[in-house]
């Protein structure tokens, strides 16, 4: 029997080395181009910001199906320390999860038990914020070859280390302390990291650029749109672009930034990616035209930026019409016939399916009312509505400004041949602000927020709002849509299991049948939900990951911040059977205190601080004084913070914790209108309590 024994032992001994063998050659597997072409069979890992390269955000897996998601709990979560917007896709590879969270933090977790493996802080100045429209929000790394790239608010783009979370290179890929930001998360295409940038709020140029995975080093830059035509243009786009814009335009920027949306096609060897709106906002300081390539759909050539083609969704934009929102590959049926196109559900309410061979527009079907467009012509130009321009008063415009659909990720399901994603129906008031002049030093929007007349009275009287829609992109239709109870919800992801996962601005991430949109289950996270989840497995375990954290614009449309719950913000992991639990949490409002610092101000000069700060500090603290909770809200300033508030307003006493200087953006006797103006909102808010 000895023998035998032996033989037995020695052959469980082989069989556990082979065993381990098998497993450190699956962890040892890189995130090369040929597993990011084959990421859809790789069901387990989820690899690059929409999964695969087509950022479809579908799954194949299924053992979280509409019968068994009654079943799901958490399995883990983590706090990530912050109240500010959280709209990051996790990525996970070989049992390691990986994300960001507010700053451009990066962390590293263990897939399974949730165990933090590393950290890393790119050190992001705090008053950098002052660039950034919508938050200091970051959404998420790229993987590729060992290492994990992400891109920071202060517009470097940084390798790390997968395994330690150390530094490999750090690029700065705009100008130092200039007015862009980056909150959008890296692609990759053959060895190149890709990222463009934010700011067409402010007096920048937009561009893409793709830097060698290994070294860093600058591959290519292509712009959006053209700079001083005293100069030689960069490229034949851009020479044909210039031909469409008037006036002095390079003086402000231009605009046309690349802030979001961004994919990869390895077959055409093409990258597509949308630009945002012009700066200024409004033709009539600007100058008339089309203004190519701002709100627009482009596709360059992966090895050399060169332009392909365009498809421009909006043009001579008069509306912050952004062509940013997700963009997805896909191979539809059309008349009988197979078409490689390019979809996306655009801010300005049109959602488009493109040939992406050539650009061409191949239907475009409106998902959300709309009054700036009645339709679109024979060529797919939008067939505009005229009153919509005319800005002599005000205009009441439809979509918003923050869009019909936002940055917010769609998903597509092969199953039932739908795209899922969140809409916003609600309109803006576009006025321009009297006598305004370019400040190369802040916003340069020209859109007056503070502005008061007729058609802020009719706007006062519409009801915004908010659903989950499931779209047909060949009978351009809504198959199905659910009503939500806010107006502001997050992205979403499909499954083989026939769901469609999506998280709500009341901190509800909820699970609805697919194909008719029935709820099968929710949990209340207690605070909001705007990033998209997103899913993998691990040992034969299906987990659903996603972001709480509600942050983002402080002004919805013409209005105070919508009703999106703020909170201390988590990343949270479930699976079926889980049950773990996160404390309940509940934002509560405190009575506003009556202030008892003192101020002298006439009601015109509280009028003129209202103005001021309407169009100068509402962008963060909140329209009416009214901040969303992510940042102060100031009608609850202490004693001390009205003593030295213009040392913080202009000075940067508070710079560290997030509060730019304004010198030279506003003078110190606008800095007494605005404070009058907070103390008299304080004390109306005390009084109504």
């Amino acid at each position: 029997m000895r023998p035998n024994v032996s033989r037995h032992l020695v052959l469980a001994a082989a069989a556990i080395w082979i065993l381990a063998i098998a497993g450190c050659a699956r962890k040892q597997t890189v995130v090369d181009d040929a597993a990011l072409r084959a990421a859809d069979g790789d069901s387990a890992n989820w690899l690059t910001y929409g999964r695969t390269y087509s950022e479809q955000r579908f799954s194949p897996l299924k053992m979280i199906d509409e019968q068994s998601v009654g079943k799901l709990g958490l399995a883990w979560s983590y706090d990530l320390e912050t109240l500010r917007g959280l709209e990051a896709t996790p990525l996970v590879k070989d049992g390691v999860l990986y994300t960001t969270s507010a700053w451009s933090l990066v962390y590293a977790f263990d897939a399974k038990s949730g165990k933090l493996l590393w950290q890393y802080d790119p050190k992001v100045p705090k008053d950098h914020d002052k660039y950034v429209c919508c938050d200091v929000v970051n959404r998420g790394v790229a993987l590729y070859k060992g290492r994990v790239y992400v891109a920071t608010l202060d517009g470097r783009l940084v390798a790390l280390d997968a395994k330690k979370g150390a530094p490999v290179w750090d690029i700065q890929t705009t100008p130092k302390d200039g007015s862009y930001a980056i909150t959008a998360a890296p692609r990759i295409a053959q060895g190149r990291v890709l990222i463009g940038n934010a700011g067409a709020e402010y007096p920048v140029r937009g561009y893409v650029s793709a830097y060698d995975a290994e070294t860093g080093n600058l591959a290519w830059r292509t712009y959006t749109v053209p700079g001083d035509p005293s100069k030689p243009f960069e490229s034949d786009a851009m020479k044909q672009a210039a031909a469409t814009w008037s006036g002095e335009w390079w003086k402000a920027g231009g605009g046309g930034t690349a802030w979001e949306s961004m994919v990869y096609d390895p077959e055409l060897n093409l990258v597509f990616f949308g630009t945002g709106n012009a700066s200024p906002w409004y033709d009539q300081l600007r100058g008339k035209g089309d203004n190519l390539y701002v709100a627009s759909i482009l596709a360059v050539h992966a090895d050399t930026g060169e332009q392909a083609w365009h498809y421009q969704t909006t043009p001579g934009d008069n509306w912050d019409y952004d062509a940013t929102q997700p963009l997805m590959l896909a191979t539809l049926t059309i008349g009988g016939a197979q078409q490689l196109v390019v979809m996306q559900a655009n801010k300005n309410g049109f959602f488009y399916v493109i040939d992406r061979e050539n650009g061409k527009l191949i239907s475009a079907g409106t998902f959300a009312p709309i009054n700036w467009a009645t339709g679109m012509d024979s060529n797919g130009r939008p067939i505009e509505n005229p009153a919509a321009r005319d800005l002599r008063e005000a205009a009441l415009v439809q979509p918003s400004a923050e869009g019909a659909h936002n940055w917010n990720p769609m998903s597509f399901s092969p199953t039932t041949g739908l795209v899922y994603f969140p809409v916003l129906v609600d309109a803006s008031i576009h006025a321009i602000i009297p006598h305004w002049k370019i400040n190369l030093h802040d916003q340069t929007t020209g859109s007056d927020r503070a502005y008061r007349g007729p058609a802020r009275d009719a706007y006062l009287k519409l009801k915004n709002a908010g659903r989950l829609v499931a779209w047909d992109p060949i009978a351009q239709k809504e198959a199905w849509h659910v009503d939500l109870p806010d107006p502001k919800s997050g992205g979403t992801l499909a499954t083989a299991g026939n769901l469609v996962f999506q998280g709500r601005a009341d901190g509800k991430l909820s699970a609805y049948r697919a194909t008719d949109g029935k709820p099968l289950w929710e949990f209340d996270a207690g605070v909001g939900i705007a990033a998209p989840p997103m899913t993998f497995s691990v040992d034969g375990v299906q987990y659903i990951a996603v972001e709480s954290g509600w942050g983002g614009p402080q002004v919805l449309g013409n209005r105070p911040p919508g009703r999106g719950h703020v909170g201390p913000g988590k990343l949270l992991v479930f699976q079926l059977g889980g049950t773990a639990t996160i404390p309940p949490y509940q934002h509560v409002v405190r009575p506003v205190p009556m202030p008892t610092f003192k101020l002298a101000a006439t009601k015109a000069e509280i009028e003129e601080g209202r103005k001021v700060f309407a169009n100068t500090c509402a962008r963060c603290h909140g329209g009416d004084a009214v901040s969303g909770g992510s940042v102060p809200d100031l009608r609850y300033a202490a004693e001390a913070t009205h003593e030295m508030f213009e040392d913080i307003v202009l000075g940067g006493a508070r710079r560290e914790f997030g509060m730019p200087s304004f010198m030279g953006d506003v003078t110190p006797a606008q800095v007494r209108l605005i404070h009058a103006y907070i103390l008299d909102r304080a004390r109306e808010s005390a009084q109504a309590k």
